[in-house]
């Protein structure tokens, strides 16, 4: 999709239309607040996923600007939900946001078609560039 010239996916269009919601996806409520709270913040829409069977359900129903993935979660992993994701003609660009910082998860979730792949914890100026890097793809 492409923006307005001078607009991105966290700002409003020309004719007032609100740009794809940046989906969080994390197991731990306490992150997904705080993300909530900073985007929502910045002037984006958000929406929330405890679990990765959660957000390819609605996945299938709306498109998301971007992604906000955690690769540890019960149930249906990170990695699960890149996988799934690449059965899709056009998927969100995903940022894996992960504690782990070992060089053959990163290889793996690039190898998944991650757009950006940053460490927990991540300072907001970083996390907002990537976001922006993402919805500008």
């Amino acid at each position: 999709m492409q923006w307005p010239l001078g607009q991105s996916c966290g700002t409003l269009g020309r004719m007032g239309t609100a740009h794809p919601v940046i989906a969080i996806l994390d197991d731990e409520e306490h992150f997904r607040r705080a993300l909530s709270r900073l985007l929502k913040a910045h002037g984006y829409e958000v929406a929330s996923f405890a679990a990765g069977e959660e957000f390819i359900a609605e996945a299938a129903r709306r498109t998301f600007g971007c992604v906000l993935l955690d690769l540890n979660m019960p149930g249906m992993s990170g990695f699960d939900v890149l996988a799934e994701l690449q059965g899709d003609l056009s998927p969100p660009p995903v940022i894996v946001l992960t504690a782990n910082d070992d060089p053959s998860t990163m290889k793996r979730a690039f190898a998944l078609n991650a757009f950006e792949y940053q460490l927990k914890p991540i300072a907001a100026p970083a996390l907002l560039g990537s976001i922006e890097r993402a919805c500008a793809r």
